[in-house]
């Protein structure tokens, strides 16, 4: 069975991170893996308070502001960092963001799932708010009874798997380095080279979104607002 890398890109939200830091080390994983969280110019508080759980759980810790000058999000390079060390040691990834709490088995099945799914690219655990209702970024699968869904449709990066054969064929180096989220192109790019993409509807995390980037919130409270604010400030482009 491969190995597993899991990472966690962090920006502040602390309370949240903090969740899912705990909900990670707390988690029932049979295979060898380890976990590393990125922090993407968090606080000084943050920063420190990550710091301390790094020294304290065992997880690692690479500060982004170490790294590069680019202002926060780095997701591009997050990502082109994660997958040249999961393949360096022939291992699938999986992020967890920091707005998500899984339960204690809930990384054991996703790796379970990547070694008997076929051909699997992308595998994803649906999200749920805290009533147990499925919620952003997969509300089409309300729909679906609790399985096994092989969709063509996005994937978001929540609480998602990479295998190991995807990420081999697929260099992240090639990701267009003017945007800023790149879940909906990869996932594409999945089935485009012949890969499954799976979303596991019969297993919920819990997810608070957008919890590190509050602005975002205006998506629901006010849209004319936020895409307004993602025009002017060219932010959030996927």
């Amino acid at each position: 069975m491969s190995k597993l890398h899991i990472i966690t890109p962090v920006k502040d939200s602390l309370d949240t991170t903090l969740r899912t830091i705990d909900s990670i080390m707390k988690s029932k994983i049979s295979v060898d893996f380890n976990y590393t969280i990125y922090n993407d110019f968090s606080s000084n508080e943050t920063t420190e308070q990550l710091q301390f759980e790094s020294d304290k759980q065992g997880f690692n810790l690479v500060n982004l502001k170490d790294i590069t000058s680019h202002p926060s999000p780095n997701y591009l390079l997050v990502l082109q960092m994660a997958q040249q060390k999961a393949i360096d040691e022939n291992a699938h990834l999986l992020i967890i963001e920091s707005d998500v709490i899984v339960e204690k088995d809930t990384i054991q099945k996703m790796v379970f799932s990547a070694t008997n799914l076929q051909k699997s690219g992308m595998i994803a655990a649906v999200t749920t708010d805290e009533n147990h209702n499925i919620n952003f970024p997969y509300l089409y699968a309300q729909k679906f009874d609790p399985g096994i869904i092989n969709t063509r449709k996005r994937l978001s990066f929540c609480c998602t798997l990479m295998s190991t054969d995807f990420l081999t064929s697929f260099d992240f180096k090639k990701l267009n380095p003017e945007k800023s989220w790149y879940d909906v192109f990869i996932s594409h790019k999945s089935v485009e080279l012949g890969f499954q993409n799976y979303l596991l509807t019969s297993l919920p995390v819990l997810h608070l979104p957008h919890s590190s980037r509050p602005w975002k919130q205006l998506k629901y409270t006010n849209p004319l607002k936020y895409y307004w604010r993602k025009l002017i400030n060219k932010r959030d482009k996927i």
